[in-house]
């Protein structure tokens, strides 16, 4: 099975070069356009790193998912979720942080890459409280490149095309993986039973 493993070998393969357009989007701050971006998007993937390996960790809110604080800077709430705290281990030990905005609706997506730190200064934390519940730490991102990515891999996926959606109904529920993965240590439908009530009362 033939490999790629070089640089040399991999530019080969993916010829022409990259166009203008693939290259002149990148810059190293967030411009009107991309705060644009930012502000309509509800929903982000965290990509991070650590000694244990990669994480990708889905973040989401009910208005822009981070808050821009100025054109280098980017601040995110870690809302309440499971306490495994993958991602946060990660960004203490390695600040180098991923975003992948996704907005619904839009093909477009926004890709930030920086360096991220945990605060948790009494009034950042306390502006982002909602229900009265602020959020533990907050993630602050300083922005080192960031570009907007085409609407071919949205588009292709049919991502936001309803007819095209998944039917829950016939894909396994949390209570059911958790009973598989546990060997029956959590009872699948007590979990999924449960699950609502549980969230609604810890979404914030």
């Amino acid at each position: 099975m033939p490999i790629v493993n070089s640089l040399e070998a991999l530019e080969a393969l993916y010829q022409p070069a990259p166009t203008l357009a693939s290259t002149a989007k990148e810059v190293d701050r967030l411009i009107p356009a991309y705060q644009s971006l930012i502000t309509a998007s509800p929903f982000v993937a965290l990509a991070t790193s650590g000694p244990e390996g990669l994480d990708c960790s889905p973040r989401g809110d009910v208005g822009p998912v981070v808050r821009i604080v100025d054109e280098r800077k980017l601040a995110l709430p870690d809302r309440r979720g499971n306490n495994r705290i993958d991602s946060l281990r990660n960004i203490v030990r390695d600040p180098r942080v991923a975003l992948l905005f996704l907005i619904p609706g839009s093909g477009t997506t926004l890709r930030v890459n920086g360096r991220a730190v945990l605060s948790t200064e009494g009034q950042l934390l306390d502006s982002f409280a909602v229900e009265g519940k602020p959020p533990r730490c907050v993630i602050l991102i300083t922005v080192e490149r960031v570009y907007f990515q085409c609407a071919r891999a949205v588009i292709r996926a049919g991502l936001w095309d309803a007819a095209r959606h998944v039917d829950a109904a016939t894909l396994p529920t949390p209570g059911q993986i958790l009973e598989e993965t546990s060997r029956g240590d959590i009872a699948a439908n007590a979990y999924d039973a449960e699950w609502p009530s549980r969230a609604a009362k810890s979404m914030w």
